[in-house]
C-alpha cells in the first residue's frame, strides 16, 4: 500500500496558505531548498503538478486546489483531535471566506450572503474588505473562497480567476425626506445642480453615474465623494445630499436610514459578480449564493 507523506503534505499546505516558498519556509523554520525539495517529492508521489509559476508567483493548478481542500480538512481535523484529547470543545461549521471592496453596498453584501446562512450545514462567514487587486491575489492563493464585486476581473490580471455573473439591476436615487420632496418633481432633470453624494472614482457605480450625467447634460453639485458605502448613506440620511443605490435594496435602505426615494433610473444597470478560482463553482455556500442571486434577488430586474 502506498502511504501519503503527511509531512510533505503539511509543507504543501503551508506554501499554498502563505503564497510563496520563502514565507512558508520562514513559517516552518526550514530552508527554502528543503521546502522546495519536499514539494517536488509530493508531486512525484501523487503524479500531478501542484503549482505552476507565473512570473515570480506560484499559483495552484486545478489538481493543486483539490489537494489543498483535502489538506485543509486534514489539518483542521488534526487540530480538532488535539482539542478533543485536551477536553476543549470541538465541532466547526463550514467556513466561507468572502472578500469585497468598500464601495459595494453592505446591504447588497448581506442579501447576497444570506442564502449561505440557511444551508442545512452551519456556515461560518469570514468577511474581509480590501483593494480589488489585493483581494484577487488572496483569492489566487486560496486565502479567500470568493470575491463579491460590481466589477468583473479584467482578462489582463496576473491571476487565473473566473467571473460568475450574479445579476444586474437599475438605480434608485435616495435622500432625506425634505430633500427628496424638493427634487422628486421633474426627476431626473431635477438632479442638475442638486446636492449629490457620490462613491469614489475607482468604483463601477461612479463610472456609471458619471457617464449618465454627461450623456444627459446634468451637472450635480457634488457635496462629497465617499469610498465607504455605509458612510455615504449616513451622510445622505443627514440631508447632506442625494445618493444612488441598487434598486433591489431600496426598501431595506429606506427602512434602515429613514430616507425617501427621489426617483428610479432602470436604464442604468449595475452588475454584480462572484469571482472564484474555479470555472465550475464547488463550495456549497458559493453555489447557494449564486443560485439565489440569479433566481431570487435579481430575478425581478430582468
Amino acid at each position: 500500500m502506498h502511504w501519503l507523506n503527511y509531512r510533505h503534505l503539511l509543507y504543501f499546505w503551508t506554501v499554498a496558505r502563505e503564497g510563496s516558498v520563502s514565507r512558508a519556509a520562514e513559517s516552518l523554520h526550514l530552508s527554502q531548498p528543503t521546502v522546495s525539495g519536499q514539494l517536488r517529492r509530493l508531486e512525484r508521489s501523487l503524479g500531478i503538478r501542484l503549482f505552476q509559476r507565473r512570473g515570480r508567483t506560484l499559483v495552484l493548478t486545478e489538481e493543486g486546489r483539490m489537494v489543498f481542500r483535502y489538506a485543509d480538512q486534514i489539518f483542521t481535523l488534526g487540530n480538532e483531535l488535539q482539542d478533543a484529547v485536551q477536553g476543549r470543545p470541538v465541532g466547526r461549521p463550514m467556513r466561507l471566506i468572502v472578500g469585497t471592496s468598500p464601495t459595494l453596498a453592505k446591504t447588497i453584501v448581506y442579501r447576497l450572503l444570506q442564502p449561505a446562512l440557511h444551508l442545512p450545514e452551519p456556515v461560518q462567514i469570514i468577511y474581509e474588505e480590501g483593494d480589488p487587486s489585493e483581494l484577487l491575489a488572496r483569492l489566487a492563493v486560496n486565502a479567500l473562497d470568493v470575491v463579491l464585486t460590481d466589477v468583473p476581473a479584467s482578462p489582463h490580471v496576473k491571476v487565473r480567476v473566473f467571473n460568475h455573473l450574479l445579476g444586474e439591476c437599475g438605480l434608485s436615487f435616495m435622500a432625506a425626506p425634505a430633500l427628496a420632496a424638493r427634487y422628486r418633481r421633474n426627476f431626473p432633470r431635477s438632479l442638475h445642480g442638486a446636492p449629490m453624494l457620490l462613491p469614489s472614482e475607482n468604483s463601477a457605480l461612479r463610472r456609471l453615474l458619471d457617464l449618465w450625467f454627461y450623456s444627459q447634460d446634468i451637472t450635480p453639485l457634488v457635496r462629497g465623494e465617499l469610498a465607504d458605502s455605509s458612510v455615504l448613506k449616513v451622510f445622505g440620511a443627514e440631508g447632506v445630499g442625494i445618493f444612488a443605490i441598487p434598486t433591489v435594496i431600496e426598501k431595506e435602505v429606506m427602512r434602515q436610514y429613514g430616507v425617501h426615494r427621489v426617483g428610479r433610473l432602470p436604464t442604468i444597470r449595475e452588475r454584480f459578480y462572484a469571482i472564484s478560482v474555479e470555472r465550475q463553482l464547488q463550495h456549497p455556500a458559493v453555489v447557494a449564493i449564486t443560485r439565489a442571486a440569479r433566481t431570487e434577488l435579481f430575478a425581478s430586474e430582468r
